[in-house]
């Protein structure tokens, strides 16, 4: 298993790395929000841009990204513009996506970029190339806010992820019961002994899947999701929860 260096923070050892979403709708909220994290037990921070209200002018974006940085320090930043079909805020269209993405990496103030990695191999492949060059990390994600698909369809869309180039591969699944819930942890162990030569990112969404976003250091999941103050997902716990019980867990290992 390689490890992923974001920024100063190594991925794929120790402990679930817990990443802390932004989902404000202006500037001035958005770096309030940053600052507000300074004693705040996280290792990320992922700026869902799809919220920001002036995410389709990029000086705007740009401007932002480099007050979050300001005010981030050096606590690693992910870019992330959910598009609707996976449970976004706004819709866009590929070519102004991939333009978007490109932007955030080439300015030098993210460290990490979001990329759905089921929006067609061709956009893929240009989103990975651009943000590579730009010599940030690629999280490829899927997210499926309806069902959990069955455990070898889990399995196809992470080494899909792996397979086109993604350097940390991210699943994000809605369990219909509890059955769900144990197949994308049992996805989650066999895609990380077997298939996977880099950290993955897995989780169940929703109440019922809580528990996917605690134990992930006993399947293979190498980062976690918390929330401080309003959440992205459903199921997201407050951070400072979600760290005792990471704690917890990983201490008893």
């Amino acid at each position: 298993m390689n490890t992923v260096l974001m920024r100063n923070l190594e991925i794929g050892v120790g402990r679930p790395k817990i990443i802390v979403p932004i989902v404000a709708t202006t500037a001035r909220e958005i770096v309030t929000k940053a600052e507000s994290f300074r004693n705040i037990p996280l290792d990320v921070v992922e700026w869902r841009a799809d919220f920001y209200k002036d995410v389709f002018q990029t000086e705007k974006v740009l401007e932002t990204l480099m007050a979050l940085r300001a005010a981030l320090g050096e606590t690693p930043l992910l870019f992330t513009f959910r598009t609707k079909k996976e449970g976004g805020e706004k819709e866009i269209d590929m070519e102004a996506y991939t333009a978007l993405n490109k932007a955030a990496a080439e300015s030098g103030n993210v460290d990490a970029v979001d990329v759905e990695i089921f929006s067609g191999d061709h956009v893929v492949k240009e989103n990975l190339d651009n943000i590579h060059a730009a010599g940030k990390i690629v999280v490829g994600s899927n997210h499926d806010f309806d069902k959990t698909p069955d455990y070898e369809d889990l399995i196809y869309r992470l080494r899909k992820m792996q397979d086109m180039g993604a350097d940390i591969p991210k699943i994000a699944v809605m369990p219909q019961n509890h059955n769900d819930v144990l197949t994308l942890l049992s996805a989650t162990e066999t895609m990380s002994s077997i298939y996977a030569d880099r950290p993955i990112i897995t989780m169940s969404m929703s109440a019922a899947g809580v528990i996917s976003r605690l134990c992930g250091e006993v399947f293979g999941s190498a980062m976690t999701f918390g929330a401080v103050g309003r959440v992205s997902a459903p199921g997201q716990i407050p951070v400072e929860q979600l760290n005792q019980a990471i704690t917890i867990l990983h201490n008893s290992l």
